[in-house]
């Protein structure tokens, strides 16, 4: 009897390590922070580059580069600014990435935004930056303009363009870094002007058909947006 408990008490164990052993092990995922390296520090840096937020290679180490990236992305997202990518900031990125998807927008889309976000709002702080982007933006979800980027920004009254970037040829200027952040935060429902489809600069222009048609929304640095 002694034995045969001493045998089934073998068995048992030896079952509960087999299955100890077999167990697929799951790792947590953890916050990043300065000096990680691996896989997932590299998945977030090309998270970064591709918002235009760093702009270096993804090397997999978490460092002063990514550290001033993650912070500046936190900033412009209304996030804690700790540097650290713990749960909030990875699920900004991805929701971001969602929002994107489902209003289809496309690279092409983003290139364009950049582009005239450089051209007309170059030397403007980054507020009025996200604006001119959210200008593009909501004439191409309002059902009255095109309703692509390449089309809002090309598109033309007559024999002249609405965007006056594509009539000086500023419109095909590689953008900075920060235009390119205020891109992809307009890209990614960011909004400064609430659903405004104009702007201009008083100094500049008198915007008569605007100003007489259009409901006065705020100024932002040198430019007068409207709805």
């Amino acid at each position: 009897m002694r034995n045969w408990k001493r045998v089934t008490s073998i068995l048992i164990l030896c079952v509960c390590m087999m299955a100890l052993w077999t167990a697929p092990a799951f790792a947590a995922e953890r916050v990043l922070q300065y000096g990680n390296r691996g896989e997932d520090v590299k998945a977030l840096q090309t998270a970064l580059i591709d918002r235009g937020y760093l702009n270096a290679n993804a090397t997999g180490y978490f460092g002063h580069l990514t550290l001033a990236a993650v912070k500046n992305y936190q900033q412009d997202s209304g996030l804690v600014v700790d540097g650290k990518a713990g749960p909030k900031t990875m699920g900004a990125l991805n929701e971001s990435d969602s929002v994107a998807a489902s209003a289809g927008i496309s690279n092409q889309d983003l290139y364009w935004l950049a582009r005239i976000i450089e051209a007309e709002a170059k030397g403007e702080p980054y507020e009025g930056k996200v604006a001119v982007g959210n200008v593009v933006m909501n004439r191409v979800k309002s059902g009255i303009f095109p309703n692509t980027v390449y089309g809002v920004v090309f598109q033309y009254t007559g024999s002249v363009p609405q965007f006056s970037p594509v009539a000086n040829g500023t419109i095909y200027n590689t953008p900075q870094a920060e235009s390119v952040r205020a891109a992809e935060a307009a890209y990614g429902g960011v909004s400064v002007v609430g659903d405004c489809k104009y702007f201009f600069n008083p100094s500049k222009a008198k915007g008569t058909w605007i100003v007489n048609n259009c409901s006065f929304y705020k100024m932002i640095a040198n430019h007068a947006f409207y709805r």
